[in-house]
């Protein structure tokens, strides 16, 4: 009789479960819940309460929704019994994180706080405690603490520390009635087996903790805040479960509410990017993965601890057990492109996409793959959600440049891909010029499986041949297998991670390969890009920081007018 694992992957805009069969990694169902609250960027939902610039909230109720709704699809489309389901494992985008209090409910959720931004999960992309990452970076840098070259120099606006303390100086209230702030990954897998239990991944990518030297010291903290000097202590946690380990079992309750078995083996959670590496077959060193998405991020397994100027992080065992797990990312690509169809694009272009049955970016895919390297004139900097890696700095903006009056709308498409790919060209430099090799290149996500076009692209720009994974929903299919190691080889599953993935890994056939024409024109352009990447990223010009600044300013203003 088979056996099932279940993955569920938290996205930026809907939750997915994937019902896996055991040593195929055959997806066998696949059900999608869009949030019901989406991302929250302008209003609170009860739709009076505004949120100011560079705010990104979610509602945690959208996440148990999702098991609610997902998880009996897919046994239901697959029609099997829960008693086959070994094994469920989550992930989710990081650095996404929620205040709780002592019962382990979301502060959200209470009367009090109901209307309070400040008691929402703030996701990934919220980039409003950018003051405080500045400051932290500062006060590292100034006392020499050797975590942050670990991190490339740099301490995100998006992870928990800044994303914690700009609670606590704009709504200490908020930070008074926390008893714990954890990751959303965390916290679900914390409805579902009745224990808290922090993974390493996102408490060393996102939260600053080593395995060896744990958090930064108190002394550390009371220089930035003499309020935080305690935060580990009293908001946090010390006790960090390594990836691959089982987090615990399925409880009556979240059996009853989700439609699984009481004892099924629940994994310690993970993070979306990392948990897609064995997907694809990765368990050694010098292989890069794309995860590609409404942003980017690179994963890499190295052998040593080596510092890279811009990187996330490196983390010991953060990926797979027994390797260094680098990280980089851009926070912009996928969401570049909706910006662009949304705000840019002429009616005429959607009646065109409509009478060949075709959608908007398929279209404007079709119209650009037409064009030659370079023929556009045009080249921009991937910017527009700020730049994740290597410069890490949220404040910075788009750049668009060449447009004439002749210019179309399908050659900033292709100049905005070609973007996002010398972006990725810029990490993988990074990598290599600081001793952590790079041999392959795979890729996964929506981007990778539909878009043709992009993919030959970034190979062009890499001038290195691209994979891709087989898998719809890698991350998806990395959890479950997660799932089907916390159930162990005893119940039907695997001992470890490489086991799981010499069996259930999948990759399409698929190689795409540079051409050596494009990639020669390509490097023209890449130079260029680097060119204005350090003129505008790296405080030659502090325009973009200005334009920022005269807005906040504007729109104060403007606000005091209307009130």
């Amino acid at each position: 009789m088979a056996k099932y694992s279940i993955g569920v992957d938290y996205g930026t805009q809907s939750g997915r479960a994937v019902l896996v069969e055991i040593g195929t990694g055959k997806e066998i169902a696949t059900s999608v819940k869009p949030y019901t609250h989406g991302v929250m960027d302008e209003f609170l939902p009860d739709g009076v309460t505004k949120l100011e610039n560079d705010w990104a909230l979610q509602h945690p109720t959208d996440y148990m929704e999702v098991l609610q709704v997902t998880i009996p699809d897919v046994l239901k489309q697959a029609n099997i019994s829960p008693e086959d389901v070994i094994g469920l494992g989550i992930d989710f985008t990081a650095c996404t994180v929620l205040p709780i209090n002592e019962f382990g409910t979301p502060l959200c959720l209470t009367e009090e706080f109901k209307n309070h931004p400040h008691a929402f999960v703030k996701l990934w992309k919220h980039h409003a405690a950018q003051d405080e990452a500045n400051r932290l970076n500062e006060v590292a840098e100034a006392r020499g603490e050797k975590f942050l070259q670990r991190y490339g120099g740099k301490i995100s606006s998006e992870w928990l520390f800044p994303k914690l303390w700009q609670i606590l100086n704009e709504a200490p209230e908020i930070y008074e009635a926390t008893d714990q702030f954890v990751e959303a990954t965390d916290w679900v897998t914390y409805q579902l087996t009745g224990e808290l239990k922090r993974n390493s991944c996102t408490a060393g990518y996102k939260a600053i903790w080593h395995k060896q030297d744990s958090y930064p010291s108190k002394e550390f903290f009371k220089a930035l805040d003499e309020r935080l000097e305690n935060v580990v202590e009293e908001k946090l946690s010390t006790d960090i479960y390594p990836i691959g380990s089982k987090a615990g079992e399925l409880t009556e309750q979240a059996a009853k509410m989700i439609g699984l078995k009481p004892g099924t083996a629940i994994a310690i959670a993970n993070v979306d990017a990392h948990v897609a590496v064995p997907a694809v077959g990765i368990t050694e060193p010098g292989k890069l993965l794309m995860i590609m998405g409404t942003s980017t991020c690179h994963i890499l397994l190295g052998e040593e601890e080596k510092v890279v100027p811009g990187m996330c992080g490196v983390v010991e065992d953060g990926v797979i057990p027994g390797f260094m797990g680098y990280e980089a990312g851009q926070s912009c690509v996928g969401d570049h492109f909706e910006w662009f169809t949304e705000n840019c694009v002429p009616a005429s272009y959607y009646e065109e996409a409509e009478a060949k049955g075709m959608n908007i970016h398929q279209l404007l895919t079709e119209k650009a793959a037409k064009l030659e390297v370079g023929e556009s004139g045009l080249i921009a900097l991937d910017w527009w959600n700020g730049n994740r890696s290597t410069l890490v700095d949220a404040d910075l903006t788009g750049v668009l440049l060449g447009a004439t009056l002749l210019t179309k709308p399908e050659e900033i498409y292709r100049t905005l891909i070609e973007a996002t790919a010398f972006g990725t060209r810029t990490i993988v430099d990074a990598f290599r010029g600081n001793g952590v090799p790079i041999h392959e290149v795979y890729a996964c996500g929506g981007i990778a499986e539909k878009n043709a076009l992009m993919m030959q692209i970034y190979a062009d720009v890499l001038n290195m041949e691209i994979r891709i994974s087989a898998s719809s929903q890698t991350p998806a299919l990395g959890s479950a297998m997660f799932g089907a190691v916390a159930a162990g080889k005893e119940r039907g599953g695997y001992d470890d991670i490489k086991d799981a993935a010499k069996e259930m890994a999948r990759l399409k056939d698929t190689v795409y390969r540079p051409n050596p024409k494009n990639t020669e024109v390509y490097s023209q352009l890449f130079a260029e890009y680097t060119r204005l990447y350090d003129y505008f990223g790296r405080g030659a010009n502090d325009v973009m920081k200005n334009l920022k600044k005269i807005k906040r300013e504007s729109v104060t203003q403007k606000d005091k007018v209307t009130q």
